[in-house]
């Protein structure tokens, strides 16, 4: 099960030499826990960033949506989608008709979704911990992209 703040074991050797781990003791990441009956596990893969809010606001509201209706729900964002979680594109990102992402984030936490972001993507991108502080989120490998994928019963990308 994720942890706010927790890396998994296997990918902290490799952020750690990248600056973006920190020095903590981890746990290993798991798929959500499975839903109840008549409920599914979504993986929504967002690799569309701050550039098109009306998608990336539409990735959130979606994943929202799901949660609030009993589903268990991971967001993996990669690419450009690393950078929804910053301070900037959480204040400034609304989508025509889609709403203000900074809102569907907080009904994400609120209902129990979990993050994994692109450690590759987030360093690339100059970002580290800052993305991933209080929340419950980890930096992962493509491995990890692939595991979620396989475990989901639905998975949508945006």
């Amino acid at each position: 099960m994720f942890k706010r703040g927790v890396l998994k074991h296997a990918t902290l050797a490799l952020l750690a030499s990248a600056g973006i781990a920190r020095a903590q003791a981890q746990a290993p990441a798991q798929a959500p826990a499975a839903p109840a009956a008549g409920r599914k596990r979504f993986l929504v893969h967002v690799t569309t960033g701050p550039q098109d809010p009306t998608r990336a606001a539409l990735a959130f509201l979606v994943a929202a949506t799901a949660l609030k209706q009993g589903h268990a729900v991971t967001l993996f964002l990669a690419g450009e989608g690393v950078r929804l979680l910053s301070a900037e594109a959480l204040a400034s990102v609304e989508g025509q008709g889609t709403g203000r992402l900074s809102a569907h984030l907080g009904e994400i936490l609120a209902h129990g979704g979990r993050f994994a972001l692109s450690g590759m993507s987030a360093r690339a991108r100059g970002l580290g911990e800052e993305l991933i502080a209080d929340r419950p989120a980890m930096f992962a490998q493509p491995e990890v992209l692939v595991r979620l994928a396989a475990e989901a019963e639905v998975v949508i990308t945006y």
